[in-house]
């Protein structure tokens, strides 16, 4: 299957953009084929001026399935076990997280079905997740005695310390609700209202210049782990930066005069 087919691409004259991994017989496993096609889309996404936001969604039952075991288990026919190969498809797939989080565009997920191990890492990677409330979210490593070291990275990064573990020791199912209530997902629609409320919400994040978008979605993550005090630091050079830019002037000229702003993404 070629990856303009197990990764589609719809641009809207909205600016917003759907990827819908669509490798359904897979159950839209993280292939190397899948990972490629993923990274390729989000770098041209973010080079795009025409993409605004971005929703990641999927076809069939369900949305992830983390990486593809039976290309993995043919991995280990290499002289050395695998380990190269291994290595190379863990690359990719955390190349493929961080394009995400780096990507200077929003990116939502909606997600239908089960999201369980790297897919679930999928989720946890981007910027806001909406969850049909059929979905359901695991990383069952410990079942197959291989721990989710890798999905623990984003994971751990959106939800309490023992919430994750919770996930991680036991590998159990979490479902759609108990997802909201620990902070992997944003919300929780029935499943005939998701595609609906998702892009409600990518309509009212497009509107926005993407300038600014782009700015508080880098300086976010840049300042997320800093000590509290160069947090500060940054986030107000950050501040003034942006104060300087025509799209804050034209903005807050806007607001006073009480009218609707027009942007120029500058």
């Amino acid at each position: 299957m070629a990856s303009s087919d197990i990764l589609t691409r719809d641009l809207g004259t909205d600016g917003i953009l759907r990827l819908t991994l669509n490798d359904v017989k897979r159950r839209n496993a993280l292939s190397e084929a899948m990972l490629s096609a993923l990274g390729n889309a989000f770098k041209r996404a973010g080079d795009d001026p025409a993409v605004r936001v971005i929703i990641l969604a999927a076809n069939g039952p369900a949305f992830c399935a983390g990486h593809d075991l039976k290309e993995m288990t043919a991995g280990r026919t290499g002289a050395d076990g695998g380990k190269a190969y291994f290595a190379k498809v863990m690359s990719m797939c955390s190349g493929v997280m961080q394009a995400i989080v780096l990507c200077p565009k929003p990116v939502i997920a909606e997600v239908t079905g089960v999201a369980t191990a790297a897919g679930c890492q999928l989720v946890a990677s981007c910027d806001l997740a909406i969850a049909a409330e059929t979905a359901q979210f695991s990383t069952p490593g410990v079942h197959i005695g291989l721990f989710c070291s890798t999905p623990m990275v984003a994971l751990s990064r959106n939800v309490s310390n023992k919430h994750a573990m919770e996930m991680l020791l036991t590998g159990d199912m979490t479902s759609a609700a108990r997802a909201a209530e620990i902070g992997l997902v944003n919300r929780v629609v029935s499943e005939d209202r998701l595609q609906d409320a998702t892009t409600e919400m990518a309509r009212k994040i497009a509107a926005k210049s993407s300038m600014t978008l782009a700015t508080g979605k880098r300086a976010f993550y840049e300042q997320r782990d800093m000590p509290l005090a160069e947090a500060y630091d940054y986030a107000s050079q950050v501040m003034v930066d942006n104060m300087l830019a025509y799209d804050a002037q034209e903005g807050i000229g806007a607001f006073i005069e009480k009218r609707a702003p027009k942007w120029q993404d500058a």
